[in-house]
């Protein structure tokens, strides 16, 4: 069984779906969209097997400018 969307790809599983990951289990971060921050951040949660997105990801120039402790990196 294929530990994450990488492994499944090479092992030709088109419909994998990677185990549900508590939030609590990884940090979110304060990289934005599109900047190679927020890129090598999703590289290494997909190389660890871990969602792409947490929901608490900084999603705009607004969210670095609120409080934020609730997000991590």
């Amino acid at each position: 069984m294929p530990n994450s969307i990488l492994d499944a790809i090479k092992l030709g599983y088109w419909n994998y779906e990677p185990d549900q990951v508590p939030e609590t289990d990884y940090n979110a971060t304060r990289a934005l969209p599109g900047t190679s921050a927020k890129l090598k951040i999703m590289a290494e949660r997909i190389q660890r097997g871990l969602p792409l997105w947490h929901p608490a990801d900084a999603l705009s120039f607004e969210d670095l400018e609120s409080d934020g402790d609730e997000r991590r990196n």
